[in-house]
């Protein structure tokens, strides 16, 4: 009989994020030696990360830094995706995402190819990801990164599950002024998901794309020729107010609009970051 008891199989389930048919097979392949059965796991995992290439990473946790940088901050956020939330809440995994971030931090990269291209140790950070996999038994995916700076970087990471890591992260960048209201704006971009900054930041041809479909939707309802020019700037504004962050009605005040908000603060924000894991 195997020398282990439920205890050691619940305590590698937690060191690994393994199953648990995996986890006895190792077990007892290492005669109830913990630190052996997670060399086994690894070794296992090495091995089927081609057969993982496949599967859907869409769990997982957003992480950020914020660092002084010249005369102002500058702050990183990134996501990365695990296959289930069992192993979003992982240690192994927890501590994958908040060496991944340092090494963003530190690399000063700009996207997350960079970033897994990137010199850790004896390695990559594709390497560590690829290990780390491998430990856990799950595709493992480091989806994006987001560089944000200026005079005051403020953050806000939200929990949409309380028993797992945070899933959704924005970064505010402001002046000094602004940054007294830069939190409560942060959790309004959380909630809100704005695109744009201000309506200047949307593409031309998003705003011809919207003034198109808002003429071709006026036009199958029937609306008279005269009241067109003045329905589809109603319409194209509705979609600013819905998209554009500083047109947004404020969430603690929807009375006001961000920009307002901002206004009476004396300040300004002069560039943001949301992510959601798996969005």
């Amino acid at each position: 009989m195997a020398n282990y008891t439920a205890a050691d199989i619940k305590a590698l389930r937690g060191r690994t994020g393994a199953g648990m048919l995996d986890v006895k097979k190792a077990l007892d392949e290492a005669d109830g030696n913990q630190d052996k059965a997670v060399e086994i796991l690894r070794v296992k995992g090495l091995k089927g990360i081609a057969k993982r290439e496949g599967r859907d990473a869409s769990d997982g946790i957003v992480v950020i830094d914020i660092r002084p940088d010249g005369a102002g901050e500058t702050g990183v956020m990134v996501e990365v995706n695990s296959e289930t939330d069992f192993v979003a809440k992982n240690a192994t995994f927890i501590a994958l995402a908040e060496t991944v971030l340092a090494q963003a931090a530190t690399a000063g990269v700009s996207d997350a190819a960079a970033l897994l291209e990137s010199k850790v140790d004896d390695g990559t950070v594709q390497s560590v990801v690829d290990g780390a996999s491998a430990t856990l038994g799950e595709r493992l995916v480091v989806r994006r990164l987001a560089r944000v700076s200026g005079e005051k970087v403020t953050s806000y990471l939200h929990k949409v599950n309380k028993d797992l890591p945070p899933q959704v992260g924005v970064l505010v960048a402001s002046d000094a002024a602004g940054a007294k209201v830069a939190k409560d704006i942060a959790m309004h971009i959380a909630a809100y998901s704005p695109t744009y900054l201000t309506r200047d930041d949307v593409p031309a041809a998003t705003v011809e794309s919207e003034r198109r479909i808002a003429e071709e939707t006026a036009r199958n309802e029937g609306k008279p020729e005269a009241a067109l020019s003045k329905i589809i700037e109603g319409r194209l504004g509705g979609f600013f107010k819905e998209n554009v962050l500083l047109e947004q009605a404020f969430a603690k005040d929807p009375k006001k609009t961000v920009a307002k908000v901002l206004s009476e603060a004396g300040g300004k924000v002069t560039a943001f970051a949301r992510f959601r894991v798996g969005v």
